[in-house]
């Protein structure tokens, strides 16, 4: 298929890709590059800005002590925006660190990014190079990439469960949030680790008076885990996050 690529990044990692312009082409754009067994699917949306150095490094041992290992015990495929920047670092480094081999595939609007072995232009963002997939969609702005990163989950789990974890993050995050809500899927909110986190996390206790979050917390489709929680007990949290991965809807 001539949409088919790889990748070879400066560290000498590789990674499959493929372009696609149209959702429907999913099923088929995703088989070509060897994903195609149902299985469970963990999304992973947000930022990792304007947070001290304290909860950043709550968030990292959130990827490495949990999210990452409950990706490599359970199989699951991992979705997210691919580039090498927040929460998309973190999730790469993380299957980097414990050497783990779950397919990590990131979904990303070509024109904003840096393709590796091309000229890098300076307004566009280089890819993730832990990461073992991408799929490159349409679009030239930031959260165009949105509801291609939920389909990709839908078509990827095929009926298994699947669950988006949200931290930190600014506009497009509630895109993001929105995206999975509306295909049914169970967004959890880590609150602690700031900005559309929580906010989504204070509208979930009548906090806030955003009217997006207020609409998602009404959908039934929105949770919340506290950040702190990762302090108290990272074998507690792993078990409700690989519960929920482990529940059909």
């Amino acid at each position: 298929m001539k949409n088919c690529l790889k990748f070879t990044f400066d560290s000498g990692q590789t990674a499959l890709a493929i372009r696609v312009n149209q959702q429907a082409e999913l099923p088929n754009a995703l088989e070509q590059i060897g994903l195609s067994n149902s299985r469970p699917v963990l999304v992973v949306v947000g930022g990792a800005s304007n947070i001290s150095e304290a909860d950043f490094l709550r968030i990292q041992r959130l990827f490495v002590e949990v999210l990452a290992p409950i990706a490599e015990t359970l199989g699951t495929y991992v979705v997210d925006g691919g580039t090498d920047a927040g929460v998309m670092r973190l999730m790469g480094a993380a299957r980097t660190q414990i050497d783990a081999s779950f397919a990590l595939v990131g979904v990303t609007p070509e024109r904003k990014v840096a393709l590796p072995n091309e000229l890098k232009a300076a307004d566009l963002t280089p890819l993730e190079p832990n990461h073992t997939h991408f799929v490159l969609v349409p679009g030239s702005d930031w959260g165009d990439e949105s509801p291609w990163i939920s389909e990709v989950a839908t078509v990827l789990a095929s009926g298994a469960p699947s669950l988006t974890v949200l931290l930190n993050g600014g506009e497009v995050t509630f895109k993001d949030a929105f995206s999975s809500i509306n295909t049914g899927r169970l967004v959890l909110a880590i609150a602690g680790s700031g900005r559309t986190a929580d906010i989504l996390a204070s509208a979930l206790v009548g906090k806030v008076t955003d009217d997006r979050a207020q609409e998602l917390a009404k959908s039934g489709k929105l949770q919340y885990i506290d950040l702190i929680d990762i302090e108290k007990g990272v074998d507690n949290l792993g078990e409700i996050i690989k519960g929920l991965l482990s529940t059909k809807e």
